[in-house]
């Protein structure tokens, strides 16, 4: 209260100086001038004092945290690939983990972090997001970048439309969760997902994969996930099969036009003297898709939907992988068979069908898991609930998920189904140094971040939920 009356003052001054000016100025146009440098005064003292009310994005985000020599020293090491270290010693140097261990010499020069009573964890990895494309999504469309008009867009790249300067990144890593799949939505073919580290002043700057995933909408006969209720059947069954099968042809030429165009683009670049293909943006997108050199994420939720997308990866020669799986417990089988992994978005949502147990999707991951499928556990959310990544992992092992394998859920397994198992996802030496540093079980609600690394960058666990906090907390 007492800085709120100095500012009034300091604002009754302004506008009482403003009134001077005006009585006292000479022309009109000597007059406008004064008025007008009287207001800008009065607008920069408003907003200042606004800003020291709710904070800033200078305080919130900040300059690119400067990467550094640390130790921890004496924590519980929870490495992920072996077994667990008591009382040791993790050494980050030039963005990597340059050490890990229990009798570790700390480089001279290193900023020391006492972690008797800390566990350090490997940085956790939500695999389906659209964390920077969106920032308000109910009534704020200027806000929302996750799709391009019409139904085929390959070339549409999320990485280009990551907002650096979301308030969803910080309050996201904030909880642990150091790096995430953000991906496009709509249409048949969305885009491209990017695999982005959450701390960053350019898109490209928190890429870790531009251009990892090819995300096509396997097309769905019915409603989408989460219309609890009894089944609506289609009014005319045979039309919405006949649709379903015309969205198909469209994703099947397009992908075997560009296997085509690929051929031509080779032939071209052995033999020059054959006629230059014509450059096709779209179609070159996708070549490294319809090749297998990168993976196809394909949404899917309803068990004729899965087997439909693994038959239809397999007839295209693509690298599929499932998101959302919601019926996978049903085809286990099939999963296991193919080699299919699935991205499990459902976790906390109702069942798909209203004669379907009530923890259906609770027991999902435990039931891939023992059937040796390939899976990870991801919110599936557009941003402000990615936060909640730890509690979806922490409901699967309440419902007979290993508390291990609950934690490699949302930290190994991801990143192994992503193809960035050889730099994140677990506590190894030469891996980047995305670590999270808590004062318990990194999945329990009650568990505070003490300390937080990306790429090698003690990142400062402020974000716009603690300095709204520490702007109102002593509010009387």
């Amino acid at each position: 209260m007492k800085s709120m009356d100095t500012e009034t003052r300091r604002v009754g001054g302004a506008v009482k100086s403003m009134t001077l000016e005006k009585r006292n100025c000479g022309s009109a146009a000597q007059c406008g001038k004064a008025m007008a440098l009287a207001f800008v005064v009065l607008l920069l003292f408003l907003v200042t004092s606004f800003a020291q009310q709710i904070g800033t994005l200078t305080t919130q985000q900040g300059a690119m945290p400067a990467r550094g020599t640390y130790a921890i020293r004496n924590a519980r090491i929870v490495t992920l690939t072996g077994p667990d270290i008591e009382n040791g010693t993790v050494v980050i140097r030039d963005g990597k983990i340059d050490a890990v261990g229990v009798s570790i010499n700390v480089p001279a020069g290193a900023q020391t972090i006492e972690g008797r009573g800390l566990t350090v964890y490997p940085g956790m990895m939500d695999a389906a997001t659209s964390l920077g494309l969106v920032e308000v999504g109910q009534g704020a469309n200027g806000t929302v970048d996750t799709s391009e008009t019409g139904e085929l867009n390959p070339n549409a790249k999320a990485i280009i439309a990551v907002n650096q300067h979301s308030a969803h990144v910080a309050v996201t890593r904030v909880d642990g969760i150091t790096h995430a799949v953000t991906l496009p939505l709509g249409g048949l073919i969305s885009g491209q997902a990017a695999i982005i580290n959450l701390v960053g002043t350019t898109p490209m700057e928190m890429a870790v994969v531009p251009y990892a995933a090819l995300v096509i909408n396997y097309p769905r006969l019915g409603g989408r996930r989460g219309d609890f209720g009894p089944e609506q059947p289609a009014q005319d069954i045979t039309a919405a099969l006949a649709a379903d099968e015309r969205q198909l042809d469209q994703i099947r030429k397009l992908l075997r036009d560009a296997e085509a165009y690929g051929r031509a683009q080779d032939a071209y670049a052995k033999d020059s003297t054959l006629p230059r293909p014509d450059r096709n943006i779209v179609l070159e997108s996708l070549v490294p898709y319809v090749r297998g050199e990168r993976p196809v994420i394909m949404r899917a939720d309803r068990e004729a939907e899965l087997r439909g997308a693994i038959k239809f990866a397999e007839e295209m020669k693509l690298k599929p992988i499932l998101l959302g799986g919601d019926d996978a417990w049903k085809i286990t089988g099939l999963l296991k068979e193919k080699n299919v992994p699935v991205i499990l978005t459902g976790i906390l949502s109702l069942p798909l069908r209203e004669d379907d147990a009530y923890d259906t999707l609770y027991e999902n991951a435990a039931k891939l898991q023992q059937a040796g499928v390939r899976f990870c556990i991801s919110t599936g959310d557009a941003g402000a609930e990615v936060r909640s990544l730890p509690f979806y992992a922490g409901m699967a092992a309440a419902f007979g998920l290993p508390k291990d394998e609950a934690l490699k859920a949302v930290t190994l397994y991801p990143a192994q189904i992503m193809n960035v198992a050889d730099r994140l996802g677990s506590i190894e030496k030469g891996k980047t140094a995305n670590l999270v540093v808590t004062d318990g079980d990194l999945l329990e609600v009650r568990t505070h971040v003490r300390y937080l690394f990306i790429d090698g960058r003690r990142v400062p666990l402020t974000s716009r939920h603690t300095e709204l906090n520490d702007a109102f907390k002593n509010r009387k």
